[in-house]
């Protein structure tokens, strides 16, 4: 098996690291296209790659509804339990949706490997990227929120009467220690982040009047690099998903006029439910801000149904009805997979009309074509943000805005 070795880490020198391989498996249910559920096994496998495992096969299977006890069919777990032992470098299976806690034993007793699904997945990248208190406590918490309910499938093996010397009592059982247990440190993380969010607050209250935009966007669309373009700072930007946890705050100037530029936690779909409520303090900035820059992935298939994704998060912040310009980058990358070579300027310019037409018909917003590697669109997105802003000044601070008419 290969092996990465990470040299000089504080508390890891020499260390070898193991790399996983996984196989990846979805079910194609009713109301679903089998190339919607290619294109979900997609990101899964972007998950799993920013995760650091390695994924080397697929496996799909249609069925009216998931099987209770094991999620798929007995004939596709006897394909996959064949293919791993076929492939002995497979050490890890990662599902497209989430089990429960009994699903996932049955699963590794059937097939002998470790079984991820897509939440545990994503709380797992959660939990690397997390640099801040707040967002260490925010993974936290959404890690015990997932774990709370399938501690009965996950540790069977506890479900016994407590006996013995000095522990002889009401007969609790394990499984209700250990669910007690979790529940107690899941009201500490609460409280924790209660004051955590306080001290934001104040923070905030501190920056002064100044009108405040928040870069919104599906996880991997380019919003830390416009940042960085934007307040020419030098925010983390990778392509791998999640590069962002913790929001980063800039002041910046167009014109003399000073605002606040926020970069923003990605989203994507399917995000567990219990890590929005976590991570809804981090969103805060979102919900107080005044514009909204939605930066999409032109590029990417589905970037419709990204946009749809952010939206739906938007509206559970109550955020939904804010200034929002759409931002629709790397049309770059949208000419070379789309264009033939041979389109000249000018029918080009005549597509990518009729294409933001009929984005700003579907999605009712301003939009602007644009690539930040290239710096094209650039000086349109900055006249956009200029005018918005002004007009956000007149009607917040009317005293302020009197200084840059």
């Amino acid at each position: 098996m290969a092996k990465e070795w990470t040299l000089g880490e504080k508390d890891n020198k020499s260390i070898a690291k193991e790399t996983e391989y996984a196989v990846l498996v979805g079910v194609i249910c009713q109301n679903e296209t089998e190339a919607l559920v290619n294109e979900h096994l997609d990101e899964l496998e972007f998950l799993a790659l920013t995760a650091g495992a390695e994924c080397i096969q697929r496996f799909t299977q249609k069925m009216t509804h998931p099987d209770p006890r094991t999620f798929i069919g007995k004939g596709k777990l006897d394909e996959i339990r064949e293919y791993i032992e076929r492939h002995e470098q497979v050490n890890m299976v990662i599902l497209d949706d989430d089990l429960s806690g009994k699903q996932v034993n049955i699963l590794e007793e059937a097939l002998k490997v470790k079984i991820i699904d897509r939440s545990s997945l994503i709380l797992d990248i959660f939990a690397r990227r997390a640099q801040t208190a707040q967002a260490k406590t925010q993974v936290e918490l959404a890690q015990l929120q997932y774990m709370l309910p399938r501690l009965r499938g996950l540790w069977t093996h506890l479900e016994r009467q407590r006996g013995g010397i000095g522990l002889r009592g009401p007969g609790e059982k394990e499984i209700e220690t250990d669910r007690r247990i979790v529940k107690d440190k899941i009201s500490q993380l609460k409280e924790k982040l209660q004051v955590i969010d306080r001290q934001s607050a104040t923070q905030r209250k501190t920056r002064g009047e100044l009108i405040r935009v928040a870069l919104v966007g599906y996880t991997n669309v380019g919003k830390s690099t416009l940042m960085n373009l934007l307040s020419k700072s030098e925010v983390f930007a990778e392509n791998k998903l999640f590069a962002t946890l913790d929001t980063t705050v800039r002041k910046v100037v167009f014109e003399d006029m000073p605002f606040l530029l926020s970069d923003t936690v990605g989203f994507i779909r399917k995000l567990p439910h219990h890590l929005i409520e976590s991570f809804k303090s981090t969103l805060d900035e979102v919900r107080e801000s005044d514009i909204l820059i939605h930066v999409v992935d032109i590029a990417h298939p589905q970037h419709e149904d990204h946009i749809r994704t952010v939206e739906e998060t938007l509206r559970s912040l109550d955020a939904l009805d804010k200034p929002t310009i759409l931002v629709f980058n790397k049309i770059d990358l949208y000419r070379t997979l789309n264009y033939d070579p041979f389109v000249d300027d000018e029918a080009r310019k005549e597509i990518e009309g009729g294409l933001r037409g009929n984005l700003r018909y579907m999605f009712g917003k301003d939009n602007v074509f644009m690539s930040a590697a290239t710096k094209e669109g650039l000086a349109e997105l900055r006249e956009k943000m200029t005018r918005l802003i002004k007009q956000q000044y007149v009607v917040r601070y009317p005293y302020q805005a009197a200084r840059w008419k």
